[in-house]
């Protein structure tokens, strides 16, 4: 009893003394092969249950499959001395095989930072343009690495690394990044097989423009809990441990969390950041969450929030913006792949747009007015990373919001507001395309299974279709008679209300049939009336 109550008195006071901890998590990015894992190895000092890849799979086919965590701790700035007595990086190593964009981008949505590797005898490739573009949706901050200098001739390498520098600044001219920093590194001199001695190059300087880099994001502490769950396992005695990071708000001991795609809820036993007990943790933090009774097999990676506050949906609404490198055509009633957080889901896919600037505020969607349908997302009706600097604004912005509404193949956890990516993860994965076509966040879920005939009913969607036809003649002193726009046999009460607007500028209304070949009674103003007559009587 007594080793019980003075280890229970340990932890107290550790976590008492604890320094105020700022973490920052930093994503590492790239193509696969350009050296992200040795990089996040070199900068470390730390590394949680999941990292350098510890998956078996990862040891035996030599890449990395799976998302890594490690930290580093640092001397905050001065810019940050004032909030902070340390400064956590927590690195995020995300994989860089093809097949696997839809785990970079579970990650991608964590990070404050981006780093993105690349080899630099290779220079950019295919996965390397996914994952700027990845940045661009995702992140603020990025720091350009290029890898594996050690490589290059010593008589060259000056001359190639600004040769390469210079093609990155190029590259990077149009995007958000512009004046993103470049570092050279040899993560691992020598390669593989080189002596664990030998000591990496250019880290220092590395950490340094992290450091520069560092900011204390605006993290929404009061929200309601949502933790993004990436590993889950057991520890014998203990219970199961979820490992992950805080997407939002705050969680302490014995707070009860809910798994919303098994509909369970549990009570927080204990916590750890990097090996160190906590009795709290909030957003950005990366934590190890343990509960009881629990089976880890039940749960790879998902979702864990507040009671209640992640609903399980079967649609949703969102404004988009198409992805200008997306060569393909992106039309209404087409499947993409959308991803939400760590889902990936097949959905049809349908556009309409505002038809007034600003009718909503881009957090919310408004039933109650009326919008057009979109048959193809072009990049002229919405548009991110586009080539051309002068409307860069304009296209990030676009006046007239493009909705679309995601019906998906099967019901999946949402949390509100959460960012979504579709893509085209089904074609070549070594063709030199990019995959990702549209991104924006979710405003609407829709949780109902019928909402076929509960919801979209009440989603006011219009198609414009044009008929023309001639004026036979004036009929009265209000109207006129039509003929030429439908058939013989249309039901023309389908028609009734809706404008016609004449040749001459006007506009009139159908009001109902005129006998039975189709012809209609079009009500206008009386000024067009008498224009009319003047008309027919000098004919």
């Amino acid at each position: 009893m007594w080793l019980l109550i003075s280890l229970h008195i340990y932890e107290l006071v550790q976590s008492a003394t604890m320094p105020n901890l700022l973490n920052l998590n930093v994503g590492v990015l790239g193509h696969v092969d350009s050296g992200k894992t040795s990089l996040s190895k070199a900068l470390s000092t730390i590394a949680s249950t999941a990292a350098f890849d510890k998956n078996p799979q990862s040891q035996e086919r030599g890449i990395t499959i799976d998302l890594g965590f490690s930290s580093l701790c640092v001397d905050p700035p001065d810019c940050l001395k004032s909030n902070c007595d340390q400064l956590q990086f927590t690195f995020v190593d995300c994989p860089g095989h093809a097949s696997l964009v839809r785990t970079i981008i579970g990650g991608a949505q964590i990070i404050d930072i981006m780093v993105l590797v690349l080899d630099i005898t290779k220079g950019m490739q295919t996965q390397t343009a996914e994952c700027l573009i990845i940045g661009e949706i995702t992140s603020e901050k990025m720091v350009i690495v290029l890898n594996k200098i050690d490589l290059l001739p010593p008589a060259k390498q000056t001359a190639t690394i600004e040769k390469m520098k210079k093609k990155m600044q190029l590259t990077l001219k149009n995007t958000k990044f512009a004046d993103a920093p470049i570092v050279c590194t040899a993560a691992k001199p020598g390669g593989p097989e080189s002596s664990p001695s030998t000591e990496p190059l250019g880290v220092q300087e590395l950490i340094d423009t992290l450091k520069k880099l560092a900011y204390r994001p605006n993290r929404k502490i009061s929200a309601p809990f949502v933790f993004s769950i990436d590993h889950c396992f057991s520890i014998r005695g203990q219970g199961t441990v979820m490992t992950g990071t805080i997407l939002q708000g705050s969680v302490n001991i014995n707070d009860m969390v809910e798994i919303p795609s098994l509909r369970i809820t549990k009570k927080v036993k204990s916590m750890q950041m990097f090996h160190r007990p906590v009795e709290r943790a909030v957003e950005g933090d990366r934590l190890g969450i343990c509960v009881t009774q629990f089976d880890p097999k039940l749960l790879e990676r998902g979702i864990g929030c507040s009671p209640g506050y992640v609903p399980i949906i079967n649609a949703a609404i969102l404004p988009v913006q198409r992805i200008a490198h997306f060569r393909h055509k992106i039309c209404t009633r087409s499947k993409f792949h959308i991803s939400l957080g760590h889902e990936t889901v097949m959905a049809q896919v349908s556009f309409f747009r505002e038809l007034k600037e600003d009718a909503s505020d881009g957090t919310s969607f408004n039933f109650e007015i009326e919008y057009e349908y979109v048959e193809e997302l072009t990049s002229e009706e919405a548009s991110v990373a586009s080539s051309k600097e002068e409307n860069r604004e304009n296209v990030a912005k676009p006046k007239l919001k493009i909705y679309a509404l995601l019906e998906f193949e099967y019901p999946i956890p949402a949390v509100p507001g959460s960012l979504v990516i579709g893509s085209r993860l089904d074609g070549d994965i070594y063709a030199n395309v990019c995959r990702l076509a549209f991104w924006g966040r979710l405003v609407h879920s829709i949780e109902d299974k019928d909402y076929h005939t509960t919801v979209l009913p009440k989603l006011q969607v219009y198609k414009n279709k044009q008929k023309s036809g001639v004026i036979e003649r004036v009929s009265d002193e209000t109207e006129v008679i039509g003929r030429n726009m439908l058939k013989k046999e249309s039901n023309v009460q389908v028609f009734v209300g809706l404008k016609v607007k004449l040749s001459t500028g006007e506009d009139g209304v159908i009001d109902g049939s005129f006998g039975q070949s189709g012809k209609v009674k079009i009500r206008i103003p009386g000024i067009v009336l008498i224009y009319l007559l003047y008309v027919f009587s000098t004919i």
